[in-house]
């Protein structure tokens, strides 16, 4: 990985043609199976288990979590029950005791093991729909929302994509969402937020673009007095709080409802792995539980109660390892060096005659460059970074993520990125 060009780009014809065209009749060795997709796919393999793939806020996987993941497909357990896996049950317990304590969560609160936070925003959502709407006196669980009252939902205007995308999957509508105007740096500016009762407010540890989080405490405050559900997506941002030199940037978060965040960014696991985090244990079983003559109750822990899939792989192993072998002061160390290389990034590339659009607060450099300037430098291959827009301005993201990453990776690629852009 430290020599493996970075995301250069393959044609999908390229790929198509490494690959068999027609399925055979008859089984083949597993050996010439594996052989021949190792040999097949390897050009359009992105190396983001890298030291410098810097794009998408993706975490490399921790030596001990990728064993642990690879183990979770050779021991083949159906996560789903204790019935099913006791392992999976109860190391999803233990993991479930550790994330909430390293995250200084409240430790009553329920962990759901679910595939991004894609899927853990749906899934707080829906716990929040059913606790508001409770609250405005309708019973949403049993009776859906056909005749239900109007919900109120807010959001910052920086919120996520895949807020939107839950309030659709949880059947709110994507559009659903009052926007609320956000600082400069993209934080939610809680001085226009206006509730007059029970509502869903969805804010944000990390921004994007930015890194930047909003007040939640101030938050929280507001929506404790109107009787609304705070939840904050903090698919990266919220591990700020493992960080005793940076938990301030999340003070307030362990006053909110519900959080959703992602094991594979910051916790450097593999993918797929999030996690939705809700206070009240009984409205996430509430949202998420099953009941069937076949499910035997117990007192043990269910993993159904807490996630849309029933069959499922054992997700909670990598999460378990990778806390595991890091322990409080890796995983602080792990993220305190991540936003050093973000602040290095950053005068690295000013001083070399870039512009830097936000203020590197956590991991997040925004740098202001055209679409030719950033395919010039994904061409390079020395480190891959995507693109976005920010304030109407084209600009370069770098998210520094990854566990592997040292200062020489950083300095190389700043060179790299000055060599293409300037």
């Amino acid at each position: 990985m430290d020599d493996r060009p970075v995301g250069v780009p393959v044609s999908p014809d390229v790929l198509r043609a490494r690959l068999a065209s027609e399925l055979q009749a008859a089984p083949l060795a597993p050996e010439q199976v594996i052989d021949e997709l190792v040999s097949a796919v390897d050009p359009g393999l992105v190396a983001s288990a890298g030291p410098r793939y810097f794009g998408f806020v993706t975490g490399q996987a921790l030596p001990a979590a990728r064993a642990a993941d690879m183990l979770a497909a050779v021991w083949d357990q159906n996560a789903f029950s204790y019935a099913s896996s006791p392992a999976a049950a109860v190391v999803e317990e233990v993991a479930e005791r550790w994330v909430l304590d390293v995250l200084g969560l409240p430790a009553t609160a329920s962990v759901g093991f679910v595939t991004g936070a894609s899927m853990a925003n749906a899934t707080c959502l829906a716990a929040a729909r059913n606790v508001v709407l409770g609250r405005l006196g309708w019973d949403a669980a049993r009776d859906g929302l056909i005749g239900a009252p109007a919900l109120r939902v807010l959001a910052s205007g920086e919120a996520h994509a895949t807020i939107h995308g839950a309030l659709r999957f949880i059947g709110l509508g994507a559009g659903s969402a009052e926007l609320v105007d956000v600082t400069p740096q993209g934080a939610l500016d809680v001085e226009r937020l206006t509730l007059d009762g029970p509502a869903i407010v969805c804010a944000q540890a990390g921004n994007v673009n930015t890194g930047a989080i909003d007040d939640l405490a101030l938050l929280a405050e507001k929506c404790r007095a109107a009787g609304a559900w705070l939840h904050v997506d903090g698919a990266f941002g919220l591990w700020a709080a493992a960080s005793p030199a940076l938990r301030q940037l999340v003070a307030g978060a362990e006053l909110a409802d519900s959080w959703a965040t992602d094991a594979h960014k910051w916790l450097n696991v593999p993918y797929d792995s999030g996690l939705a985090i809700v206070a009240d244990r009984v409205a996430h079983r509430s949202a998420m539980g099953l009941s069937a003559a076949y499910l035997i109750e117990s007192e043990h822990r269910q993993n159904y109660d807490y996630t849309p899939e029933a069959s499922r792989r054992a997700r909670g192993f990598a999460v378990y390892a990778a806390l595991r072998s890091l322990g409080r002061s890796g995983l602080a160390q792990l993220i305190d060096r991540c936003c050093a290389h973000a602040r290095l990034f950053a005068t690295l590339l000013s001083e070399g005659g870039l512009e830097v659009l936000n203020d590197v607060t956590l991991n997040q450099v925004l740098v202001a460059a055209s679409p030719e300037q950033i395919a010039r430098v994904q061409e390079d291959g020395t480190c891959w970074l995507g693109g976005t827009v920010w304030r109407g301005r084209s600009a370069m993201r770098i998210s520094v993520s990854g566990y592997g990453t040292t200062e020489d990776d950083v300095r190389r690629s700043a060179a790299a990125i000055l060599r293409a852009t300037v």
